[in-house]
């Protein structure tokens, strides 16, 4: 079957949801599906990659939210989906592509919404009273449920919105990590020696830095162990709208912080989650958590927020804490308490229960799609699509070849 995949929000830099299309990309076509992945960025592109045909068309950058783009011509994207013809589709924004439910009904082609986020909990982040914010979110969900055959949701955490409305098309498939990319072997005593001085505690936060992250929490946490002689130092990995308001806050209060912006590099990346004592997860509408399972995957304990879906995750392999500096601070120190050995392989058998072929069959399941090897045998390609680039905007993208496996990154 096709799968045609639409997501907003998506750029080089992003984290979660980017390796989360990735991962789940190759493995429809693993399964011997076409997936077809349309996502905005500044001009039109399309190349075949690992996850399948990407699609690129021109989007407008939101303010405030440090690049994020959106798929805003309807018209367009309505062109470029009749060409594709999907057997599926699945959407990763429930706000701004809402409309393609009503797009897949028309077609008569059966759609799923993928939820990323708790709308109520995002919307109480960005300032909403928490009855206001409820509202809201349950007219927004309502909304979606009706407008999908099925919302599929990553956590129990994550599905109880839609329990809350009585919503009856919600189904449950959580995401994975990379067992074999991710791994205690990738610690570096370098990332140790250059960051971190003698027995000082290593911590990382690899988050995005906007406010429904809640980053500054771990620099809250950070000084109250600094208060109370605890000798650590935190590393940040990720950049966004909220950096500068970040290192400034670091440098008045003299914080032992280093900002390291997006990691690009996923070996880096890997080397410093393997090679912290303590990974924090400040934000408390995370509804999985890609980067905490990737550094359980790397031996490396959570400390996450209790408000968010992460205790559904981290389980015994770390703690969670109330949204307060204090908290945080306590569940660091007691998750340092324990013996270095029982920590980190706790962590890595908890990762070990996610991995990202359950994560790929539980989708594709959403999809009523049972996998088919023998229709995508090694060496056949699938059928090209054509006419798709005249379906593109105006522009000079690439030509659009066939969907299939192969093809570079």
């Amino acid at each position: 079957m096709r799968i045609v995949r639409l997501a907003n929000f998506v750029t080089p830099s992003s984290g979660g949801l980017r390796t989360a299309l990735r991962e789940l990309g190759r493995g429809y076509l693993a399964a011997g599906h076409e997936p077809v992945l349309v996502v905005p960025g500044e001009r039109v592109s399309a190349a075949e990659t690992e996850q399948g045909l990407v699609v690129t068309l021109p989007g407008p950058v939101l303010p405030g939210t440090g690049g994020y783009r959106v798929l805003a011509d309807r018209h367009g994207l309505t062109r470029l989906l009749e060409r594709l013809a999907p057997d599926r589709l699945e959407v990763s924004d429930r706000t701004t592509l809402r409309w393609t439910g009503q797009w897949a009904r028309r077609a008569r082609v059966p759609a799923v919404m993928v939820s990323h986020e708790a709308a109520d909990a995002v919307l109480r982040t960005w300032g909403l009273p928490p009855r206001l914010a409820r509202r809201a979110a349950d007219t927004l969900n309502t909304r979606t449920a009706y407008a999908y055959a099925r919302v599929v949701c990553t956590t129990r955490w994550a599905e109880r919105e839609f329990v809350r409305i009585g919503a009856a098309n919600v189904v449950r498939a959580p995401l994975g990590v990379d067992l074999r990319d991710r791994h205690p072997g990738l610690r570096d005593a370098r990332f140790r020696d250059h960051y971190a001085r003698g027995s000082d505690a290593l911590l990382l936060m690899c988050s995005r830095l906007s406010v429904e992250k809640r980053p500054g929490m771990a620099l809250d946490a950070l000084e109250t162990l600094c208060g109370r002689g605890v000798r650590a130092v935190l590393v940040v990995a990720g950049d966004g709208p909220l950096r500068a308001r970040l290192e400034r806050r670091a440098r008045e209060r003299r914080l032992p912080v280093s900002f390291l912006g997006h990691v690009a590099d996923r070996a880096v990346l890997g080397a410093l989650q393997a090679t912290a004592d303590v990974c924090l997860a400040p934000g408390p509408c995370e509804t999985f958590g890609l980067a905490a399972l990737e550094a359980l995957a790397c031996g490396t304990p959570v400390v996450a927020s209790a408000s968010s879906a992460l205790p559904e995750i981290v389980g015994g392999a770390g703690a969670v804490a109330a949204d307060t500096a204090d908290a945080f601070a306590d569940a660091v120190r007691a998750v340092l308490a324990r013996p270095e050995r029982d920590r980190r392989q706790r962590a890595r058998a908890r990762a070990e229960r996610f991995g990202w072929d359950a994560a790929v069959a539980a989708f594709l399941a959403a999809h009523d799609a049972e996998p088919d090897v023998t229709s995508m045998a090694p060496g056949r390609r699938a059928l090209p699509l054509p006419g798709l680039g005249s379906a593109l905007p105006a522009g000079d993208g690439p030509p659009v070849g066939p969907v299939g496996p192969g093809g570079g990154t």
